[in-house]
């Protein structure tokens, strides 16, 4: 398993009082999607999230916050947090940035 499910749970908290969201497991991490597309998801020791090319200078000034990496290259828009720093400033903090990219794509 790729994924810790402590917190899987946590993030399921976060995101309980959002609308509605689908569960799927990609990039080996337990990840979100709201209307089709991920928003975030939770590995082991850290958090993922999708926060587009337009955030992610923003997302990197973040603690803990580093570029996500897929077979040696770089994935823009997407980043990885440090589960510790990111329950520092908030899950729903995280939550929210990412749905800022997401709520501006095209519908799927």
């Amino acid at each position: 398993m790729a994924y810790d499910l402590h917190l899987v749970d946590l993030m399921r908290n976060a995101l309980r009082q959002r609308r509605s969201f689908s569960e799927k497991r990609m990039f080996g991490t337990w990840c979100w999607l709201s209307e089709g597309h991920l928003v975030c998801g939770a590995g082991t020791g850290r958090y993922l999230f999708r926060v587009g090319k337009a955030l992610e200078a923003q997302a990197l000034a973040r603690p803990g916050a580093t570029r996500m990496e897929g077979k040696g290259r770089r994935m823009s828009g997407f980043i990885w947090v440090d589960a510790d720093a990111a329950l520092d400033e908030g899950l729903e903090s995280w939550v929210e940035l990412a749905m800022q990219c997401v709520r501006g794509l095209p519908p799927k």
